[in-house]
């Protein structure tokens, strides 16, 4: 335990955040807690994390949670690891809602120069029916950029899925890749839009003024007698302005989904109720939610064949 390492968490105090200022020091080594000087206060060196108030070693916790996000079978892991299923599932709820904290400063507080972003959905099968899961990814950097989870595949989820990129966006030429649906084009519409001030004095709202440079393009797939067909359209925007984004953000191509589908296949790999006729349900939404929190922070941040963290680090900086 290095009291150098660890910060005060306490909102109040004048020092909260600040490592290495030599305000920390031991306060129990039984208890794990350490004091502040500044502000007074004791605090465990487990406050802020999902080990706060486990009495189960960490390392059986990530075990079990790097299990979970690389698509083990929660039955397996309770067979294997003498667990309670109870147990894990909290562990799994604790660390799904801590990824999405983690997911939230690091991803969805910043705005970016993202240039192009492609965005599909995937169905979940559940005990109680179906939930629908629509995901966003950043093309330059690879990056999973959130998720939105939903009972019906409608305008409503694809447009909480726009805002998330909008959000993200700065107001610079984007390509949006999608497939079919036709709710993409109106909720990245409706997204994509400004507010321009009107006049001092005239009456009624704001007018709504649509980004300029954005294009949108959709990949339709159809299959007739076993032959797959595919089609490619620009629903908004310039043949040209297409181009330049796809041979900027890929080096190479033409119109395509392709890098949210091998993002989809991740996901279908790593969360059991979303593979393909699989017999595995998932009992609720908090769960998905929480799952795909940690593959999504698995993903982006732990992986080291991909140099996407770096980029990212960089983007932000």
């Amino acid at each position: 335990m290095n009291p150098q390492e660890l910060f005060c968490p306490e909102i109040e105090c004048p020092a909260r955040g600040q490592v290495g200022k030599g305000n920390i020091h031991v306060h129990s080594l039984k208890d794990k807690r350490c004091i502040c000087d500044v502000c007074g206060k004791t605090f465990a060196t487990t406050s802020g994390t999902i080990f706060y108030r486990l009495r189960t070693n960490p390392v059986m916790v990530m075990l079990v949670l790097t299990l979970l996000a690389y698509g083990c079978r929660m039955q397996a892991i309770v067979k294997a690891f003498t667990l309670d299923e109870r147990t894990v599932r909290n562990w799994q709820q604790r660390a799904g809602n801590h990824c999405q904290q983690v997911h939230a400063h690091l991803v969805e507080n910043s705005q970016h120069d993202l240039e192009q972003v492609q965005a599909d959905e995937i169905k979940a099968k559940t005990q109680f029916g179906t939930l629908w899961m629509a995901f966003a990814i950043w093309i330059p950097t690879r990056l999973w950029m959130g998720g939105v989870v939903s009972p019906k595949r409608d305008l409503d989820l694809i447009q909480a899925l726009a805002d998330k990129v909008r959000h993200m966006a700065l107001c610079r030429p984007l390509l949006l890749a999608v497939d079919e649906l036709a709710s993409y084009v109106s909720a990245f519409r409706n997204a994509f839009r400004s507010k321009f001030p009107r006049q001092e004095g005239a009456p009624g709202r704001c007018k709504l003024v649509s980004w300029p440079d954005i294009a949108i393009v959709q990949v339709v797939k159809q299959g007739v007698e076993g032959v797959l067909n595919v089609e490619r359209r620009i629903a908004q925007g310039t043949k040209d302005r297409v181009a330049r984004l796809i041979e900027k953000t890929q080096g190479q191509g033409m119109i395509n989904t392709a890098f949210i589908e091998r993002l989809n296949a991740t996901f279908r790999q790593r969360i059991s109720p979303l593979t393909r006729r699989t017999r595995n349900l998932a009992q609720q939404a908090e769960t998905l939610v929480a799952g795909m929190y940690i593959v999504g922070c698995f993903y982006n941040f732990s992986r080291r064949t991909s140099g996407r963290c770096a980029i990212f680090i960089t983007v932000c900086v």
